[in-house]
């Protein structure tokens, strides 16, 4: 029995589409599919590349990686997510791991999400493939995919791709949002190669490029963000005396993120703003089991690179061109150690861990090292930190009760915008924000508790978690500095603020009427403020969902409720303001039909049935957010 208070989202893709129904619409975007969970929430700045939040925190303060690769946006602004360069035709699941839970992958303060991505692992298939097919109303959406797979004993190869292109999308009422579209492409590749009985060497492989993607809540759209992921892993069963599951992976991946404002009408001055990330990394693990303890041992480290630059264009064309760095070519090397014991006790399971990580900065371009200086004249042009994690979880079964609960201790270095950001310009408060190279570590002390009763044709789960966030990092007026940006109501520094709470509980309950018939419903309670009461941002109100569910031989269907309460308790200062309560209905039906060895799903449905005009806390600038959309996919499978 394990004791991971984690969620595991499986995604329903191509052939599992067949297998799997729970997922109202199969092929709807991972970003949909991240939003589903219990834990995941999105900020959205359009119908493309919504940013990921786990605990009410925002990317600065989580590891989000594909099968433990570590991978950094190229994006200033954030609008290239690490979700945004995968797409669910190559993953079969997603791992999220709450607080320090999540410190296997690095040093975290919310958490940990892993995209697994899809592999045959040396099933003996022989040849199969897939074609897939989606079309949406809404924005005309348009979805077309395939997979070639073949796997044995010895060897597999997984092949897809996958295109999505989307128009302007309406929200509830009919309002057209404009610069809503977009355009992407992914392809990937997964191989394994079987040595031996209990050594395998494998290696993944993706592309993937989004193409004229807007961003309505952002005055600037992207005309192209392309990324190349790449890795090399060896997996050996038995390792060195009693070691086992040694696992050794070197992997490298390339972004390049290009916002412009060529097509915005109108634009005060024009600007280019390209973006380049690069990423170099390897990790190596192994277990060991010694009476009644599993030891996991890990090392891991990667090395990244991240410059992006503006430049802007006068009207007159007599007026010189401005260009300045606004991440002045930051190279970062960090290495950690991550240590795990799960002990059974006699009366219940206890896991201890704990990572340390040394991380250095350099600032690598003297331009913007000298940019950086004009605010910081005794700035280093290097600096080291050591970052730390430890943790304490225990499960103990009462009877019918589960009970698990732990403390845990962890902290963070400022990322590469928090700490040498050059005048970046945030349109959510309308402000400018400068990097602080002086920030402390930002460090939380968590707690957790969570009770699940299984009963015979009920499950209640309770879950609560605290986080007391010491030298929490975020951005403040600074009234002595001038705005950059044309229209801009001031400068933030990024600086420490004494302290930060932040509070989340939720309740899940599931009823199984019939085999056939199953309810699940879940609503949750976040708050979040500082040490002098100020309301934190993009902190969920009161939230629910509740979905009935049916599946019988070939056919399924679901009907989703779905919504929040007023958000009462929002930040001004941060540039939010108050949102309205909303509720939603969407409904599915699903169907497979088999020809010979060969299986057609068909599902379609209806999602926000009412046409609801609605925007949430975490949509950026109150963007609305899509009206009603029926939709259907085809998904056809060649064994």
């Amino acid at each position: 029995m394990t004791i991971d208070l984690k969620e595991v989202i499986v995604i329903s893709s191509f052939k599992r589409s067949i297998e799997h129904k729970s997922q109202p619409n199969p092929l709807s975007t991972l970003d949909e599919y991240l939003e589903s969970s219990k834990k995941i929430s999105m900020v959205k700045r359009g119908a493309y590349a919504w940013d990921p939040m786990l605990n009410d925190m925002t990317s600065e303060r989580l590891s989000i990686t594909i099968d433990g690769m570590r991978i950094f946006g190229a994006c200033t602004d954030k609008m290239d997510p690490i979700t945004s360069y995968v797409d669910v035709s190559n993953l079969s699941d997603v791992q999220v791991k709450s607080g320090q839970q999540g410190a296997q992958h690095g040093n975290v303060i919310g958490g940990a999400i892993d995209m697994r991505l899809e592999k045959s692992n040396f099933k003996p298939l022989g040849w199969t493939a897939a074609v897939e097919t989606g079309y949406e109303t809404n924005n005309t959406s348009q979805i077309v995919g395939g997979e070639l797979n073949y796997s044995d004993e010895n060897f597999y190869l997984d092949t897809d791709i996958i295109y999505r292109k989307a128009e302007n999308y309406t929200a509830g009422g009919g309002e057209e949002v404009a610069f809503s579209q977009y355009e992407k492409y992914n392809l990937s590749a997964n191989a394994g190669y079987k040595v031996s009985d209990d050594q395998k060497l494998l290696a993944s492989f993706i592309f993937d490029e989004a193409r004229d993607v807007g961003y309505p809540a952002l005055p600037m759209d992207v005309s192209l963000a392309r990324a190349f992921i790449g890795s090399l892993s060896w997996v050996q069963s038995n390792f060195i005396g009693n070691l086992e599951n040694w696992e050794s992976k070197l992997y490298a991946n390339t972004i390049t993120h290009i916002m412009d404002d060529s097509q915005r009408p109108d634009v005060p001055i024009r600007m280019d703003m390209p973006g380049w990330s690069d990423t170099y990394g390897f990790y190596s693990q192994t277990e060991l089991s010694f009476d009644n303890h599993r030891f996991m041992g890990k090392i891991d480290g990667f090395y990244n690179r991240s410059l992006a630059e503006m430049t802007m264009y006068p009207n007159n064309p007599n007026e010189q061109e401005m260009f300045m760095l606004t991440w002045p070519d930051v190279r970062t090397l960090n290495t950690g150690l991550y240590l795990e014991d799960k002990i059974n006790l006699s009366d219940g399971i206890l896991k201890l861990a704990t990572r340390l990580a040394y991380q250095s900065f350099h600032v690598a371009d003297d331009f913007g090292l000298n940019s950086l200086r004009i605010f910081y004249p005794d700035m280093d042009q290097r600096q080291t930190r050591t970052l730390k994690s430890v943790s304490a979880h225990y499960h103990k079964q009462f009877k019918k009760w589960h009970v698990n609960g732990g403390v845990a201790y962890g902290d963070r270095a400022p990322s590469v915008s928090e700490g040498f950001g050059f005048y970046l310009f945030n349109s959510f408060d309308n402000h400018d924000y400068i990097g602080n190279p002086n920030l402390k570590n930002e460090k939380a002390l968590e707690t957790r508790i969570k009770v699940t009763l299984p009963l015979d044709n009920l499950e209640l789960g309770l879950e609560g978690n605290y986080f007391h966030t010491r030298d929490y990092i975020i951005g403040e007026i600074d009234p002595t500095l001038n705005e950059m940006t044309i229209g801009a109501d001031g400068v933030k520094v990024y600086t420490n603020l004494k302290h930060a709470n932040l509070y989340n509980v939720s309740m899940d309950m599931e009823y199984k009427f019939t085999s056939e018939l199953n309810w699940s419903g879940r609503v949750s309670y976040h708050r979040g403020i500082d040490h002098n009461g100020r309301n934190l941002p993009f902190i969920s109100p009161v939230d629910y969902r509740s979905q009935l569910s049916y599946a019988h031989g070939s056919f399924s269907g679901s009907v989703t409720l779905s919504g929040a309460m007023e958000q009462t308790n929002f930040s001004p200062t941060f540039g939010e303001d108050r949102t309205s309560a909303y509720t939603l209905l969407s409904l599915s039906l699903g169907k497979t039909f088999s020809f010979g060895g060969n299986t057609l799903y068909v599902k379609a449905g209806v999602e926000n049935l009412f046409d609801t005009y609605y925007s949430t806390y975490s949509d950026w600038n109150n963007i609305p957010r899509m009206g009603r959309n029926f939709f259907m996919t085809l998904s056809y499978a060649i064994n």
